[in-house]
């Protein structure tokens, strides 16, 4: 009741704002939404689609942060990004143990798998979407295109782990023998 109660106050604060993919309120939502994912039951693959998104978005905050206080360097933005995809280890370090299997032609964690999966995905839906607001004359086809193409490659990405998982889990036999 409370929450509801807040979350109606807070409707009267409400202002227009421009749609951005990596605005920090969506970065936090994200962020916490792991977490809670994970308790709930949803698999580790599914999870990381989004930590991988989740850090790509920290990468993207952290140049914005560099451009802000005018550090330039050679590859600093590909060093930037893959540095926040690699502190994966770091979100669930003891909450996962590192198990590696066959994925198509890797042999990789599956949780490292979907986490590099997401970022490459988030990373590509938003390269997407500058081209495909440039072949639009440099306006969006809708409100909220950007927001909304990398949140449905994502959830189709998902929706992908969710029901074709990365690896099977191994069958108990009904008899000892």
């Amino acid at each position: 009741m409370l929450f509801t109660l807040f979350f109606l106050f807070s409707l009267f604060f409400v202002k227009s704002v421009l749609a951005n993919p990596a605005c920090a309120v969506c970065t936090i939502a994200v962020g916490a939404s792991l977490e809670i994912a994970r308790k709930l039951g949803v698999d580790d693959s599914v999870v990381g689609v989004w930590a991988g998104a989740f850090l790509v978005l920290l990468g993207y905050w952290t140049i914005k942060w560099f451009d802000k206080k005018n550090w330039h360097f050679k590859g600093r933005d590909f060093i930037i990004l893959v540095t926040s995809v690699a502190m994966i280890g770091f979100m669930y370090m003891g909450k996962l143990k590192y198990h590696a299997e066959v994925i198509g032609i890797f042999y990789l964690d599956p949780f490292l798998f979907s986490t590099i999966a997401g970022a490459v995905v988030l990373v590509l839906s938003s390269d997407f979407y500058q081209w495909m607001k440039q072949k639009n004359g440099g306006h969006a086809h809708f409100p909220f295109e950007k927001v909304a193409v990398p949140v449905l490659s994502l959830l189709l990405l998902s929706t992908y782990f969710y029901y074709f998982p990365l690896c099977e889990k191994a069958i108990e036999p009904l008899y000892n023998f």
